[in-house]
């Protein structure tokens, strides 16, 4: 990869996983252990090209009202990457950190997740956020509720302290495969300056390659943060 502009956090929609698996007659399932898969191999080179932070939106709010059977499905693929297959994870080296209310999943998931964390706390190669059971209205109503329970006002840097994103940089980059256009409840606060990608290409075909136009199309752009151009 050429000498481009980095951006220091990527945060992923990983979105298409299911009609990936439709259009070749496969169950759902299959496209999200494909797409899990993918995850791993995608987030594992962003750090190697010296990317330091990666957030991914493994399972939002509104997910769980999908049919039983299908959440079934992704839970045991949390077990699956959580526990049986953690080594994958484990292999890049990087602090796992989990965002999101977890308490509504299986308390053995819990517990894989909590162990994966503390395993990880002392890894130095990078930060991957999965996000799991998180809403981003959700996330500032909490912190609107907590600054209320503390009888006080906030600006910007007190509130952003209260957002389970406290002391990460907002991201610099967000991709989201899948041919929507849209943020679908991830990180509204955090993306007010993110510069937005988005690709046709279902989450589980979106390869290490398409991450790199990805980037060189973010490097060539001109962030200003509302400024006049220098």
């Amino acid at each position: 990869m050429k000498r481009i502009k980095l951006p220091v956090h990527i945060a992923f929609i990983m979105d298409g996983n299911g009609r990936w698996a439709r259009r070749r007659f496969r169950p759902r399932a299959f496209g999200h252990r494909a797409g899990v898969q993918n995850m791993t191999k995608v987030c594992a080179h962003a750090f190697k090209i010296g990317v330091r932070i990666v957030t991914v939106f493994a399972l939002s709010t509104e997910n769980l009202s999908r049919p039983k059977e299908e959440l079934d499905e992704l839970f045991e693929l949390f077990r699956v990457y959580f526990c049986k297959k953690k080594e994958r994870l484990l292999e890049m080296q990087v602090k796992i950190n989990v965002l999101g209310d977890i308490s509504v999943l299986p308390q053995d998931i819990q517990d894989d997740i909590l162990e994966m964390t503390e395993e990880t706390s002392c890894y130095c190669g990078g930060l991957m956020n999965i996000c799991i059971n998180y809403g981003a209205r959700q996330e500032i109503v909490r912190a609107v509720n907590t600054a209320v329970s503390y009888g006080r006002f906030v600006d910007e840097t007190s509130f952003k302290d209260l957002l389970s994103t406290s002391g990460i940089p907002d991201p610099d980059l967000i991709i989201r495969t899948g041919g929507e256009v849209r943020l679908s409840n991830f990180l509204l606060y955090q993306a007010a300056y993110s510069e937005l990608y988005f690709s046709k290409k279902m989450w589980p075909e979106f390869s290490r390659r398409d991450l790199e136009r990805a980037i060189e199309n973010y490097s060539a752009r001109d962030r200003r943060y509302g400024n006049i151009r220098g």
